[in-house]
């Protein structure tokens, strides 16, 4: 049964935060609120907890997971990033976008994509989020709470808790947050490609 963790939007309570962090630590796995919408997240190493995401979405491995950073200088320890790319990037964060960009030597491989070598970056602007990402100081590994067959996430605590009960160990729920995935840029190439059209001003990268 998941913990049921109602957080202060504005702000988060230390014991609810430290108590998230706690399950993630123990490898644990959360549904959490973003900036765009919810999402499942569990702590970069763990590998049941990837496993769990991809049973709870049906995704196959071609999947890109995201590193949920709480900023740049976490986010340029896993993906590798130049110039050119680093202001575009710097200009559109904190904020809805994901980042498809080469991973380094820091992510697991199975969190890559199994060719491209590639993983998804964000760095989000949502008050619990950062509160969670600084209490853990390391990333998160991420997915939009979108399930199988829906077209639109999950957006109410109450109901993933309803819902996720037995294949989530805490959903954390700060009142509302965002309806829309996140705008994904992939710039593996070194050029912008919006590869999905979402909650982020998609016209600075077309």
């Amino acid at each position: 049964m998941a913990k049921y963790l109602d957080v202060h939007p504005v702000n988060p309570q230390k014991r609810a935060i430290d108590q998230a962090v706690r399950i993630l630590q123990e490898d644990g796995l959360i549904a959490y609120p973003t900036d765009s919408c919810y999402a499942l997240g569990c702590r970069l190493g763990n590998k049941d907890g990837i496993d769990r995401i991809r049973e709870i979405r049906k995704l196959d491995d071609k999947h890109h997971f995201t590193l949920m950073c709480e900023n740049f200088a976490q986010l340029g320890q896993f993906v590798v990033v130049d110039n050119a790319v680093f202001r575009a990037i710097k200009a559109s964060t904190p904020g809805n976008y994901t980042f498809i960009l080469p991973a380094t030597k820091e992510v697991p491989r199975r969190m890559m994509h199994p060719k491209k070598k590639t993983v998804g970056a964000r760095i989000p602007d949502h008050v619990v989020t950062q509160a969670l990402l600084e209490a853990m100081g390391e990333p998160l590994l991420t997915s939009t709470l979108l399930l199988p067959d829906e077209a639109e996430p999950l957006i109410d605590g109450w109901e993933i808790k309803e819902r996720l009960d037995h294949v989530v160990d805490a959903v954390i729920d700060s009142g509302e947050c965002g309806t829309t995935p996140t705008t994904v840029v992939d710039f593996s190439s070194g050029e912008a490609e919006i590869i999905r059209y979402g909650a982020g001003d998609p016209t600075r990268f077309e």
